[in-house]
């Protein structure tokens, strides 16, 4: 069964429901409006201080502080990062992959999830619904670069097909998830 195999590609911390073997994360319905102000802030700028996100969001820094870690423990935060510049890194090519498996086994998925999971290129990762069964974003150098990266996943697995696509400007990027409208 494939959604088995998937489950391992879930974040372990977070809490799923299960509705006919297919897993949904549960909607935002505990966060209160200072819980999504501090969401909204620290998603815009992580490295704040504990006393200017209180200011922001009209609380002392203890609370906020407190809310921080609550909103951590529930899985709200995954993690605090460094958001990298790919072009100056020398990456700054994307690359859209639209793969379609060859197979749909939980071997074959798993195999082919640990081949992706070794390239540092792929960003992301998605399994998708439609003609296209796995969907990946790469960052790389050049046309070469990726041609290294599709050797390897062409290697990796049997697949049915490979499809490319290079963007050619990035109109809109951002990491800042929607946030819900809160209930009180």
């Amino acid at each position: 069964m494939v959604v088995a195999s998937v489950e391992k590609l879930l974040p372990k911390n977070a809490q799923y429901v299960g509705l006919r073997g297919i897993k949904f994360v549960p909607a935002a319905s505990s966060l209160d409006p200072h819980d999504v102000k501090l969401l909204g802030v620290l998603q815009e700028d992580a490295t704040l201080s504990v006393h200017e996100m209180a200011e922001r969001i009209n609380l002392s820094p203890n609370a906020c502080w407190k809310r921080i870690k609550r909103l951590e423990a529930e899985g709200y935060v995954k993690k605090r990062v460094a958001l990298l510049d790919a072009q100056k890194l020398g990456a700054g090519v994307t690359v859209f992959v639209s793969v379609r498996a060859a197979e749909h086994s939980d071997q074959w998925l798993s195999e082919f999830a640990a081949a992706v999971r070794k390239l540092p290129e792929v960003v992301e990762f998605y399994r998708m619904s439609g003609d296209t069964d796995y969907l990946l974003k790469l960052q790389v150098a050049d046309i070469a670069a990726y041609d290294g990266v599709y050797q390897k996943l062409i290697r990796s697995v049997r697949l049915s097909d490979v499809s490319s696509a290079f963007a050619m400007e990035e109109l809109k990027h951002t990491t800042c998830v929607p946030l819900p409208t809160p209930s009180a």
